[in-house]
């Protein structure tokens, strides 16, 4: 319950964080399909090119390895949020932040990529985009909810659905998340005023 939990850092995403839980044909299938959406630049700004220090990590920002997709990153987010642990979002993450390519040609520093220094202009331009809002919405349920500090369940579901649920009292969060198709569905007592509500986040 204490472990931090992450799915990016300065770094990029660790490669080493899935051995032995995912088979290496998954972990080599998936590293293929973050290299295809981000490309030539991508690969020469990860692995022994590009002045890095180690092959340890895959240097692109999590927004980026999925391709762009508002829907597909909420749903990674959710799962961290919704599992146990204490959820780490690094800043660029904060700002779903796309690669910074511009910074990694000047540079030649794989790890730039994913280390873009934004302007206040810049925070508060990213600060409207609705991929954002969402992502700080699920973090305030996270963050402000009393289901989180009671007792976490796995819900039986169909292969490609995680269900999963928070109880404390007489308050719950029951997420279903749809890992396939990226829709994340939220049940929830506020605990203002006790009333079920429904979210699609």
């Amino acid at each position: 319950m204490r472990q931090i939990t992450t799915l990016d850092t300065h770094d990029g995403i660790g490669v080493t964080d899935v051995d032995g839980l995912m088979p290496e044909s998954e972990i080599q299938n998936t590293l293929a399909t973050i290299q295809a959406n981000g490309g030539n630049k991508l690969y020469r700004a990860s692995g022994t090119n590009a002045n890095n220090l180690d092959i340890y990590q895959i240097n692109t920002t999590y927004y980026s390895a999925l391709g762009e997709d508002d829907e597909s990153y909420i749903t990674a987010r959710a799962v961290q949020f919704m599992l146990p642990g204490i959820p780490q979002v690094y800043y660029v993450g904060l700002l779903a932040g796309r690669n910074d390519y511009e910074r990694f040609e000047r540079t030649n520093h794989g790890r730039d990529i994913n280390r873009h220094g934004y302007t206040l202009g810049e925070i508060q331009e990213e600060m409207k985009r609705p991929v954002v809002q969402r992502l700080l919405n699920l973090m305030r349920l996270r963050n402000t909810h009393p289901a989180f500090n009671g007792e976490f369940k796995v819900l039986p579901s169909e292969v490609e659905f995680l269900h999963v649920r928070w109880d404390i009292d007489d308050l719950y969060v029951d997420a279903n998340i749809d890992l396939k198709n990226h829709i994340v569905n939220i049940e929830y007592v506020n605990p203002e005023n006790g009333r079920v509500e429904l979210k699609r986040f």
